[in-house]
């Protein structure tokens, strides 16, 4: 092991032409990297690419220039193509720097990437640890076999370590690497909404998601001291106009919740922010003092107004649960938004016509539909293997737009018919009127969901005349 400072460049690739790009999310997890590195003394730069708009030949200059001995790049599903020729170029660019790839996709399909060979190793898990193990060893290969939580070739062969332990005191991390970032890229209409993330893990095990095989199934949570300090930091230090809480489950340990909120008003923070959580978590009360902490959006994630459905999808709450949390999350004067699925297996145009009636009866402030996508390392791609349905290798489509299965009771053209339906029906003039008469009584969010609003029907009128 050695303590010589070390190059890397951590990057966010480019976006490839002709692949849907959703709304920009600041990479917090290369933030984290970052900050980690710089605190044990080695040299970082981050190519955030789709922020700058920086392509592949942009990236190619930027990395010869700064002639990294490892290059970091991090990967969704979508993206993954990008991932794979930023690596080629890093390759091309810094022939003798150590290519390592991270990221939920990267795994979970860790043993098909490591077969390119542009990547020398892939990152499996929470990568803080295992990047700085890496630095620290980058001149002494022979030390590959001792650094858990990583997957590489040797000899023509795969090898994959042991899963390296998660981090269970997440207060000992360093503040994430902002100064990298050009934050002002992330406004949304105006308004800088920084992230945050203060806990990691998920006991619930959704057949849609891969949160707890990703980062453990129990919950790690920071302490609420750390997270306000953070919270802070980005208000003063980079001048936030909004938190959104990236937690899974905010309200997991309620009392944690609790403590957070009373800080924040015991500090005066008086900034809106977000979370999500999960229908079986709050309370009203609970709800109540997340309002009076300034919270102005809840995320539940109900997915669907279908029993069957639910059942389906692992979720353990029930209707009658969704109904209640989101009756008092708008007694209480909060936004509530919630994700819905669509097409999973099992679904028929009827049990999604429950979920229409559901959202007709408890009328909440955004719904947004997402098709049943099933991302590698989740249950709901077994099932869907197991069935033996057709499924597509573009994982360019994975971005819960575009139906990427055969569903024998839900066709992709009913499941693509239905989104858009909805879609025109929900933002009409009156949730315009509605929304804006929230936001006029200082309701951040939704001022964001009434332009959005009127951004859709503008776009739907110019469809139909093109």
């Amino acid at each position: 092991m050695t303590n010589k400072s070390v190059k890397i460049a951590l990057v966010n690739p480019p976006t490839l032409k002709g692949v849907y790009r959703h709304q920009l999310y600041l990479p917090i997890g290369l933030a984290y990297l970052a900050a980690v590195l710089e605190e044990n003394g080695h040299e970082v730069t981050v190519m955030d690419c789709p922020a700058l708009h920086m392509d592949n030949e942009d990236l190619r200059k930027k990395l010869s220039s700064f002639e990294p001995q490892i290059v970091g790049i991090t990967s969704m599903t979508p993206t993954i193509q990008s991932a794979l020729l930023a690596a080629q170029v890093a390759k091309e660019a810094c022939p003798e720097a150590t290519v390592v790839l991270g990221g939920a996709h990267a795994t979970f399909m860790d043993e098909q990437l490591i077969t390119e060979q542009a990547i020398d190793i892939v990152v499996r898990g929470e990568g803080e640890k295992t990047i700085l193990e890496l630095a620290q060893n980058v001149s002494n290969p022979k030390a590959l076999n001792s650094i858990e939580g990583i997957t590489f070739r040797n000899n023509g062969q795969t090898v994959r370590t042991p899963n390296r332990d998660l981090i269970q005191n997440l207060d000992e991390l360093p503040l994430p690497a902002y100064k990298h970032f050009s934050l002002e890229k992330y406004r949304l209409f105006g308004r800088k909404i920084l992230p945050i993330i203060s806990s990691r893990g998920c006991p619930f095990q959704c057949s849609f998601c891969v949160t707890s095989r990703m980062f453990g199934k129990a919950f790690r949570a920071r302490s609420p001291k750390s997270v306000v300090d953070e919270l802070e930091w980005l208000k003063d230090v980079h001048g936030a106009d909004a938190f959104t809480f990236y937690d899974d489950t905010f309200t997991f340990d309620k009392k944690r919740a609790l403590d957070i909120c009373q800080e924040m008003k015991n500090r005066k923070i008086k900034i809106p922010w977000d979370c999500q959580t999960r229908v079986d978590q709050v309370s009203k009360d609970m709800l109540q003092t997340m309002k009076e902490a300034n919270c102005q959006q809840v995320f539940f994630g109900i997915e669907s107004g279908c029993q069957q459905m639910l059942n389906t999808m692992k979720k353990r709450t029930s209707i009658e649960q969704n109904e209640q949390a989101i009756k008092w999350a708008k007694e209480t004067g909060l936004f509530v938004a919630v994700p819905l699925i669509i097409g999973y297996p099992g679904e028929t145009k009827d049990t999604f016509k429950q979920t229409l009636e559901f959202i007709r009866k408890v009328q909440p402030d955004d719904a947004y539909i997402c098709v049943a996508t099933p991302y590698p390392g989740t249950e709901l791609r077994k099932t869907v293997e197991n069935n033996g349905w057709k499924m597509s290798s573009n994982w360019s489509q994975y971005d819960t737009i575009t139906p990427v299965f055969e569903n024998p009771l839900l066709s992709s053209e009913d499941i693509t018919k239905i989104r858009s339906k909805f879609y025109n029906s929900f933002y009409s003039p009156t949730y315009v009127i509605r929304q804006s008469i929230k936001g006029l009584k200082g309701n951040f969010y939704s001022k964001i969901m009434a332009r959005t609003a009127i951004n859709h029907m503008i776009w739907r009128a110019k469809s139909i005349f093109m």
